[in-house]
Parts: C-alpha cells; sequence; structure tokens
C-alpha cells in the first residue's frame, strides 16, 4: 500500500450552482402571491445607503427693530422719575397760585398804575413762540445795532410750535386751530427767506443802518 496522499478535485461551481436554485425554491415558497390590482411595492436596493442628517430648520423669526421714535420715548420714559399723584398735583397747584397772587400784590403795591395780569391761555403760549423765534430770526433789532441771528434756535422754536400743533389735533377749536396754522405758516415762509440768505456764498452781513 502507497502512502502517497490522494487529492480530489471539486467542482465549485456545481456546488454554487446547486445553492443558487435551492436558495431560489425556498424564496418562492415563502413569499405571499400578490393580490392581482395592487401596486408592486419598490424593495430598497441591496448595498448601503448613505444617510445625510441635515439639521432641522427652524422658523424664519422676522427681525423686529424697533423704530427711532419708540425707542426715544421708552429711553426717555425710563429715565423719567414716576409721576405725582393728583393729590400732590393739586397741592402743588393750590400753592403755586396762592404765590403768584403774592408775588402779584407786591408788583402792584409798588406800582399801583399795573392792573391785574390777564389770564394765560392757549393763544398767550403760541404767541410766545412766535415771538421768540421772530427775535431769533433777527426781528426786533433796534436801529444801529448789528442783527444777530440765531438760525438754529429758530428752527428749534418752529419744530417745537409744530410738535404742539401735532398733539393738540382735534382739541383745538376753530379760532384757536386757524391761529395756530396761521403762526406756523408764517414762522415756516420767514425761516425759508432767512435760510435762502444765510446759504448763498461769499454774501457779506447787513452793514448796520445809521440814524438819519
Amino acid at each position: 500500500m502507497s502512502d502517497t496522499p490522494k487529492f480530489e478535485v471539486i467542482d465549485r461551481r456545481k456546488i454554487k450552482a446547486e445553492e443558487e436554485k435551492e436558495s431560489g425554491e425556498s424564496a418562492a415558497q415563502t413569499a405571499q402571491p400578490e393580490k392581482p390590482g395592487a401596486p408592486a411595492q419598490s424593495k430598497p436596493a441591496p448595498g448601503p445607503r448613505l444617510v445625510v442628517n441635515e439639521p432641522k430648520s427652524e422658523p424664519r423669526r422676522e427681525e423686529q427693530k424697533p423704530e427711532p421714535a419708540r425707542a426715544a420715548e421708552d429711553q426717555s420714559a425710563r429715565e423719567l422719575p414716576p409721576a405725582p399723584t393728583a393729590e400732590e398735583s393739586s397741592k402743588s397747584k393750590a400753592a403755586y397760585d396762592a404765590s403768584a397772587e403774592r408775588i402779584e400784590e407786591l408788583i402792584r403795591a409798588q406800582n399801583p398804575t399795573v392792573g391785574p395780569q390777564p389770564p394765560v391761555g392757549f393763544e398767550t403760549l403760541v404767541q410766545q413762540f412766535y415771538l421768540s423765534a421772530m427775535l431769533q430770526m433777527g426781528a426786533g433789532a433796534q436801529e444801529g445795532q448789528r442783527t444777530r441771528v440765531d438760525i438754529m434756535g429758530a428752527r428749534a422754536t418752529i419744530d417745537l410750535l409744530g410738535v404742539l400743533a401735532e398733539k393738540t389735533k382735534g382739541n383745538l377749536n376753530d379760532a384757536e386751530d386757524r391761529m395756530l396754522q396761521s403762526v406756523l405758516f408764517d414762522l415756516r415762509m420767514a425761516f425759508l427767506e432767512l435760510s435762502s440768505i444765510v446759504s448763498v456764498p461769499n454774501v457779506p452781513p447787513p452793514a448796520p443802518q445809521g440814524r438819519n
């Protein structure tokens, strides 16, 4: 008996074909028949799939920027002290009226020809703004004196009168509203005339006029 080992050659192709055949038959037996007319379900493709984790999109929030006027009002409201109570306001007004009456009596005692002061109303307030703006624009200068103009101060006064007109809209009678609008119109036109003179280059200021 020879000791030489014997080798057996196995055809792997036949084994692989038999395995594929058996697996195909078992899959066909386990598969359930589809109902007629039912849509065919798509099977996932074999092999690895790349899954990308997309960040969740948050709802876009509209940026709300505070209006400049509202921001300024909020800032000024935080800086102001608390408002006085109704009782405090009433007491302060009574004390103020009594003090003003004593001052007026002292003035009449020193100068008997001075009569009682007229009550201060809305017309007086508008007239004060008007006179201040006109003086700032150079009106009322005495003869022989150099005219002094505060154009920025005049602008501020006219703007304050415009704020007054805006805040009192709808709360004035016809006469008060007509007077306020007329004063604002005159002041704005005077300011336009003055600003056109000031903005002209190489124009010397008006020389003071001598007495005749």
